[in-house]
């Protein structure tokens, strides 16, 4: 067979948590939670003022985690926003030290509460325009609704979809996903299947761009890669043929995205009708949903507590309660270029 999987110092690769700058080959950090390894790695990296806005995110996160979600969105902001300026600070980003998103005021004083009328706005300047300027985010649009947030989070997707029970699944459950070498043509590539409940030619059309399905001799469920690169070797011995690699992880993960688990979840983000598909990352939309509700939770305390008694409770409080060690482990991932897994658990074989 021609197409054999990439590999460094003899570890296949895999699609990388980290978008801008993974470390390819290196082993996965097995920890229950990476906040001591960030910290280690940022004093080692005599990186002082990012490990100062890290420890203090730590801090806010711990204490967070005792409060009711009534109360939570307000600390888990604050543990959000200086993991966030942790990491462009580690990166040398000069970023404005204002918030950057805020309410999108488009409900009326008449209107009641809900996830299609509650709206976030990026602003052109402050911490999260400079987090979505650093993942090179491509969304035309500032305004967003909670309900579109939601939609295009993988994270709590599926219960968005339990939740609108007519709204089909955006994000398509990948297996098996690899970057591949072609030994004839010398093209790099990435491969995966489709998961096998997802396996039929409707969940095929729903593809992004950026994906289309494989050859049809390996079957219904391969896909692939539009793009590829070509390298000197499947082992990657040259600085410019891990660059190349690092390049085209770049450039799918807006479309192939991840949830944190006992092992790391891949997804396709697909094309289907529904809530508009947003442009952006998770650690965005994340981040800009907790500031609001961060500001409901102080200025108008009343409507949270509304929207977390209304038809939709179950999706807001998924979110409120999936989006901290989701969100924690990205970042860690984009600060350290490390990837992180829970020790003592092992894929099934």
């Amino acid at each position: 067979m021609p197409i054999v999987a990439l590999q460094i110092d003899g570890r296949e690769i895999a699609p990388h948590k980290a978008t801008v700058s993974p470390l390819l080959g290196t082993r996965t950090v097995l920890t229950r939670t990476p906040w001591e390894f960030v910290s280690l790695w940022l004093t080692r990296e005599r990186k002082h003022d990012a490990l100062f806005f890290w420890n203090q995110a730590r801090e806010f996160y711990t204490t967070s985690v005792r409060m009711a979600l009534r109360s939570s969105p307000l600390l888990l902001y604050c543990s959000f926003m200086n993991a966030a300026k942790s990491l462009l600070t580690s990166k040398g980003i000069v970023f404005d030290p204002m918030h950057g998103v805020s309410s999108g005021n488009t409900r009326r004083p008449t209107d009641n509460i809900s996830l299609s009328n509650e709206t976030v706005r990026i602003q052109n300047r402050g911490i999260l325009p400079a987090l979505s300027l650093h993942l090179g985010e491509s969304e035309p649009n500032r305004l967003h609704t909670f309900q579109e947030i939601l939609f295009n989070l993988p994270f709590v997707h599926r219960t968005y979809c339990l939740t609108y029970k007519t709204q089909r699944d955006m994000f398509i459950p990948l297996t098996d996903c690899i970057y591949v070498f072609n030994t004839n043509t010398k093209q790099a590539y990435f491969r995966a299947n489709l998961s096998k409940d997802f396996a039929h030619r409707r969940f095929l059309r729903r593809l992004p761009p950026t994906l289309i399905p494989d050859t049809p001799d390996v079957g219904i469920r391969a896909i692939r890669s539009a793009g590829s690169v070509v390298i000197g070797s499947r082992t990657l011995r040259t600085v410019p043929d891990r660059e190349a690699i690092v390049h085209l992880n770049r450039q799918l993960r807006p479309d192939v995205q991840y949830i944190k688990g006992a092992q790391t979840l891949w997804y396709a983000k697909g094309v289907i009708a529904g809530p508009r598909r947003l442009a952006r990352f998770p650690l965005t939309l994340t981040l800009a949903a907790m500031h609001r509700l961060s500001e409901v939770c102080r200025y108008k305390p009343m409507e949270l507590d509304s929207l977390l008694a209304g038809q939709k409770n179950w999706l807001l409080s998924e979110f409120i309660q999936a989006a901290p060690e989701q969100f924690i482990d990205e970042l860690a991932a984009e600060i350290t270029g490390h990837q992180f897994l829970a020790p003592n658990v092992r894929a099934a074989t």
